[in-house]
């Protein structure tokens, strides 16, 4: 049983490796972090698998006045979830939710430049996709994630995560191929409460993490 909090992101990262052993060493996956809390985690789990990491861009569509509601997410290629449910109640009009969508599509461009370096995205078409974040609170960007990875003819989608609740993981199992998740608290509250230290990632730290991938992955295909 794996105790609650985790220490750090790196931490909780190495446990959640050894719970998908049985991916180690698979020729066909690919390990995609959320950034930018995903990716300490995921670095360590692409490494104990012994497979490529690259990154799944994220950006949440925050309400209109409530920034930190998110009423839908975008994702890379441009693939859009929207809470249908939160947009009726909220009265928001096609007009600002294609105004958000637009600004946040410029800021996940921005970021993937940034990240990458130059360096090309991973195919996806026919591979086992590991989609590794540090935690989730309602999923909304977890899905925009799974569907992004799906548009891309991903052979297997696997969510992968350390911590969330009950729900967010039952309708994950809905549109995933499969889901894994060390622990699933009741209340739940939000991610960071389970961790003991959940400082803010960097942009720096995300770009040097998968510069040590890569050079991880390199050296492991010339062995």
């Amino acid at each position: 049983m794996v105790r609650l909090p985790f220490e750090n992101r790196r931490s909780a990262g190495n446990l959640l490796a050894q719970s998908l052993v049985a991916y180690r060493n698979q020729r066909d996956l690919v390990v995609l972090a959320l950034p930018r809390g995903g990716v300490p985690v995921a670095a360590r789990v692409a490494e104990f698998l012994n497979a490529p990491l690259d990154v799944m861009i994220v950006r949440k569509l925050g309400t209109p006045g409530q920034k930190e509601l998110a009423m839908g997410a975008i994702a890379s290629g441009g693939v859009l979830v929207l809470n249908e449910q939160l947009i009726a109640s909220a009265g928001i009009d096609q007009e600002t939710i294609d105004h958000i969508s637009t600004c946040e599509l410029v800021e996940l461009k921005k970021r993937e430049q940034m990240y990458r370096k130059g360096r090309s995205s991973i195919k996806l078409k026919g591979q086992t996709v590991l989609l590794v974040d540090d935690g989730l609170a309602t999923g909304t960007s977890m899905r925009a994630a799974v569907q992004a990875v799906q548009s891309s003819e991903a052979g297997r989608v696997i969510v992968a995560v350390p911590v969330a609740p009950p729900d967010t993981i039952e309708d994950l199992y809905q549109i995933a191929d499969d889901v894994v998740c060390l622990q699933t608290p009741e209340p739940f509250g939000g991610v960071g409460l389970w961790y003991l230290d959940f400082r803010q990632i960097t942009d720096e730290e995300v770009i040097g993490l998968l510069h040590d991938a890569q050079t991880h992955s390199q050296k492991s295909n010339i062995e």
